[in-house]
């Protein structure tokens, strides 16, 4: 798929862009580049590869660095919520809006 100049000026006016006759030319060239790369991707066959639900799910043992779960700062409650119009239990009350 290629897209043409034509094709980028549409593509400009419908997201209220307006585009000078050299970035139109640059658009397309970028744009027709992405569509190479898709192309190139859906030229690959993939009938035997099982899709994966993460990432890091064809890595077996996957050791993530994760850092300790620990509290850094000391709870500021009370100072947070001190400008705040209404607050109830350490609550910020807001007015109902859906009925």
């Amino acid at each position: 798929m290629s897209l043409t100049l034509q094709d980028i000026g549409r593509i400009a006016h419908l997201a209220r862009l307006q585009l000078s006759e050299p970035q139109a030319q640059a658009m397309q060239a970028r744009l027709n580049g992405f569509f190479a790369i898709v192309e190139q991707m859906k030229a690959i066959d993939t009938s035997g590869v099982e899709p994966l639900a993460h990432p890091t799910a064809a890595i077996d043992p996957v050791a993530l660095r994760l850092r300790p779960d620990v509290v850094s700062e000391p709870n500021q409650r009370a100072a947070n919520q001190a400008s705040a119009p209404a607050v109830e239990d350490g609550l910020f009350l807001v007015p109902k809006v859906i009925e």
